[in-house]
């Protein structure tokens, strides 16, 4: 599925991930439609997993802006990609769309979610964390998932000090969509370093 695709000055993509479950009106609704006209308005390509609740929100926070908007959605889920997407990728498997959604990102925004988010969440942090892939910035917005990334650091910081400190740099924290694309436009401008 190909639309016309409005220019991306930063050549930069941000995936961008967050519960299905949210519907227009909801605060996490707002959230990802927020996030999304924010990074848009930086002019990076928001990508998302592409069907409803915060990743609808995001890329129609996105075309709001005037933003390019870009989902990886999967034949295991038999549904396609909402109205607001200019180009949809489609895989066969869940498997196959959680890496296609990392590999794509130049950096991610997680949003509060479920399981499905949680393991997105896990994967890069995991990835990053390891040297997998080239360090690139990951920020989480709010504080829905601080709980649980604090209570791993924990056990980290516990087993090995500076194991612990070097993933303790891996995410940044973002009261709102507009620091979260901040930081994001600073750290993939050229002129910091994501620590990894």
């Amino acid at each position: 599925m190909k639309k016309s695709k409005p220019p991306n000055e930063s050549g930069k993509v941000i995936t961008v991930f967050g519960s299905s479950r949210p519907r227009e009106g909801d605060a996490h609704y707002t959230l990802a439609h927020e996030l999304g006209a924010a990074l848009a308005s930086r002019g990076f390509t928001v990508c998302s997993g592409g069907y409803g609740g915060m990743m609808e929100a995001a890329s129609r926070g996105a075309k709001s802006a005037g933003g390019r908007t870009l989902a990886v959605t999967a034949e295991f889920f038999r549904a396609r990609a909402n109205r607001w997407i200019d180009e949809e990728v489609r895989v066969r498997s869940w498997q196959e769309r959680l890496f296609e959604l990392v590999q794509r990102g130049s950096g991610y925004v997680a949003c509060p979610g479920g399981t499905g988010t949680l393991v997105e969440l896990a994967v890069v942090w995991e990835m990053l964390n390891k040297r997998v892939m080239t360090a690139k910035p990951f920020v989480i917005v709010g504080d829905f998932w601080q709980p649980i990334i604090e209570r791993v650091r924990e056990v980290e910081t516990s087993h090995a000090a500076t194991w612990g400190e070097a993933s303790s740099r891996i995410i940044h924290y973002a009261e709102g969509p507009g620091e979260a694309a901040e930081y994001l436009a600073r750290m993939l401008s050229g002129k910091r370093t994501v620590h990894a």
